[in-house]
């Protein structure tokens, strides 16, 4: 894992964004996997502003996301659909069509997974893959105890994420307890992965992803298995680490290389 510790949410989301950005730079018909989630959300404006300043095209872009509720469809204004769209892509030139999100409303969820596994396969893979994580360690939705080898499928939520997320529902609206996700072995499939995480909410889960044992308690430890987990996190978040001094040397010592 390369770690990147800096000062504060809006510092990690403009490097998030500049990795993006130089991956379709120099692959302009990149596949990017995108992810949702009040993390992103920053990085997708500074993406936004990029575009609007000449600095990135998406054209010729395909992406995936890691996710979607099941039971709501694109248009249902909690689906992770309709956030990609008002977050993201009504605003950059990426076509429509070349934007992929699990089908939440699939008439056939058990073979939805594989149908999606399948799409990716057939662009080639993933080239890079955007990432949050959750205060119980899980990626995606893969909820703790999950298959570190799993692929995309049909998961139950925890009452931990389904309480994390009421607040986007009213109390009368319907709020889905199941989900469809990319599975762990399908992230760790993608040729490179950023995860983002700020504040001391998530320093939990960082320590455990970082420093822990690969386990299938905390998700996202199994980043510690992929050649290129690139982890951007604020000081809060990375507060619970032992060996953040350590870290910022590495890295300081990473971009001294990157200049020569």
């Amino acid at each position: 894992m390369r770690i990147i510790i800096l000062d504060n949410s809006q510092q990690v989301a403009q490097r998030g964004a500049e990795i993006f950005c130089q991956q379709i730079t120099n692959k302009p018909d990149s596949v990017i996997g995108l992810a949702t989630g009040s993390t992103p959300i920053s990085m997708y404006q500074a993406l936004i502003a990029k575009y609007q300043q000449g600095e990135v095209s998406f054209s010729k872009v395909t992406s995936f996301n890691l996710d979607e509720y099941l039971g709501l469809d694109g248009k249902h204004p909690q689906s992770y659909r309709y956030f990609m769209n008002d977050k993201l892509f009504n605003h950059i030139n990426i076509n429509s069509n070349q934007t992929h999100v699990p089908n939440g409303s699939s008439e056939t969820p058990l073979t939805a997974g594989q149908e999606y596994e399948d799409q990716i396969a057939n662009c080639g893979g993933i080239d890079i893959q955007l990432l949050g994580i959750g205060r119980n360690g899980h990626i995606g939705f893969n909820e703790p105890t999950s298959s570190l080898a799993s692929r995309t499928r049909i998961k139950t939520l925890t009452k931990e994420t389904i309480d994390d997320n009421a607040r986007f529902f009213t109390d009368d609206e319907f709020q889905p307890t199941l989900s469809i996700t990319m599975g762990i072995g399908t992230i760790n499939q993608t040729r490179a992965v950023v995860l983002l995480a700020t504040g001391d909410s998530k320093a939990q889960a960082i320590k455990d992803m970082v420093e822990g044992p690969i386990s299938a308690m905390s998700p996202a430890s199994a980043l510690q298995m992929h050649p290129n987990a690139i982890i951007i996190i604020d000081e809060a978040a990375a507060s619970l680490l032992s060996q953040t001094d350590l870290y910022k040397h590495i890295e300081q010592q990473q971009l001294t290389l990157q200049k020569t």
